[in-house]
């Protein structure tokens, strides 16, 4: 079996003074206003081929990759000469890029842990056929129990960058490694099995499409260790926007047999007390739009396995986002006599503001812990939307790679 991660010959943007107008997150967090924003930054700013706009009456797909192979022949973009491995320092988090085989899951080497869905697949598959190329990487987690990726990657942060950048008020630094320290920093790596973070559609897409042509065997990643201290996960509170008084509606329920439920203090952060309140079993605040917020903590005794649902392994059904999910959120959605509508955000803050301004009713969790990702992953199950947010997201536009070298 070939080795899962390996060096590759990157494609960089030349003009690395100017690397932050060029750079952006991935494309699943653009919405359209950020796409025109980070448009408006350079006419080669990554989402015009990532997130294409063509003229009417074009391929939008085929555009990108007519525009990519114009930035290739001026020179915007240059290809390194020699095998090399990318890390990247983004705020206080390290990792490194590498070339991933992109065999599936069924060798294990690469673990899941989100449901994908056809729609994002479809678009990104068409986009990778017209450009050939990963314009973008997925996020990988190596395990690291020893330490060794991480002590490998700090000590390469030791000396002066490559290139710097910025992006969304996070600093960046880039160091571009080559020869056997490039083949040491993949075999920290690739010891054990790689947890995708973040692009599982990305990750599925490029497997579809090296199905498809047996020159694209792998695909871009960037892969952390687990152990690293600048890793944060954040969790994704709901925001449910309707009409009906629901928490009303749900008390009892709550009350007989599954949640201690009290106001969260007054002069108290809610964010902190969140965090207290669920420091040994699951918790949650739900916020009403009439002002009231409120802290519920699952009672030791609750039974459930009068819920089904909750999940089909053990590793899903201990997880905090599973239990919320259906015993607060879905609840809470039924006893809504409108049609409700279900938001995310990461942000606690804009979620209690959201409840305050009537808005929405706001269910805010504690993050889920890294090693809960594993379990789930070593499970082969998945989780419920939305479980994760690894902040901040791996940028698009570092370094690409040409799909087929």
């Amino acid at each position: 079996m070939k080795e899962l991660v390996v060096p590759f010959r990157g494609e960089r943007y030349a003009e690395t003074d100017r690397l932050s107008r060029l750079i952006a997150p991935p494309y699943d967090v653009i919405d359209p206003a950020a796409r025109a924003r980070f448009a408006a930054l350079d006419e080669h700013n990554i989402v015009h081929l990532m997130l294409p706009e063509a003229p009417s009456a074009a391929d939008r797909y085929a555009w990108a990759g007519e525009a990519l192979a114009a930035w290739r022949r001026s020179g915007v973009l240059v290809r390194d000469a020699e095998p090399a491995v990318y890390v990247m320092a983004q705020g206080a988090r390290l990792g490194v890029f590498v070339a991933l085989a992109a065999e599936g899951y069924e060798p294990r080497r690469v673990r899941p842990h989100e449901k994908t869905h056809a729609g994002p697949k479809a678009d990104r598959l068409a986009l990778l056929r017209a450009t050939r190329t990963n314009l973008e990487s997925i996020f990988l987690l190596a395990p690291d129990p020893d330490g060794a990726l991480e002590q490998a990657l700090a000590k390469t942060a030791g000396r002066p960058p490559d290139a710097t950048a910025e992006l969304d008020g996070v600093d960046i630094r880039l160091w571009r490694i080559t020869g056997e320290e490039a083949f040491r920093l993949t075999a920290h790596g690739a010891r054990r099995p790689l947890y995708i973070a973040d692009g599982h559609h990305r990750y599925e897409t490029a497997c579809a499409y090296a199905n498809e042509n047996p020159a694209a065997d792998r695909m871009l990643a960037f892969v952390a260790s687990a152990r690293d201290p600048g890793l944060v996960v954040l969790p994704t509170h709901r925001l449910i926007h309707g009409t009906g008084r629901r928490v009303d509606a749900v008390m009892p329920a709550w009350r007989s047999g599954l949640f201690d439920v009290a106001p969260v203090p007054v002069a108290v952060d809610p964010v902190a007390y969140l965090r207290e309140l669920g420091r040994d079993r699951t918790a949650c605040l739900v916020a009403s739009p009439d002002g009231d917020v409120l802290g519920l903590a699952l009672k030791p005794d609750a039974r459930l396995d009068a819920f089904p649902d909750l999940g089909a392994s053990p590793a899903v059904r201990a997880l905090d986002v599973a239990r919320v999910e259906t015993l607060v959120v879905r609840p809470l959605l039924r006893a809504d006599a409108s049609t409700p509508t279900l938001g995310y955000t990461a942000d606690a803050r804009a979620a209690l503001a959201s409840a305050e301004q009537g808005a929405s009713t706001a269910v805010l969790l504690n993050p889920t812990r890294v090693e809960q990702v594993f379990a789930v992953a070593d499970a082969g199950d998945v989780m419920p939307p939305k479980s994760t947010y690894f902040a901040p997201k791996v940028p698009s536009g570092v370094v690409l790679r040409p799909s087929e070298g």
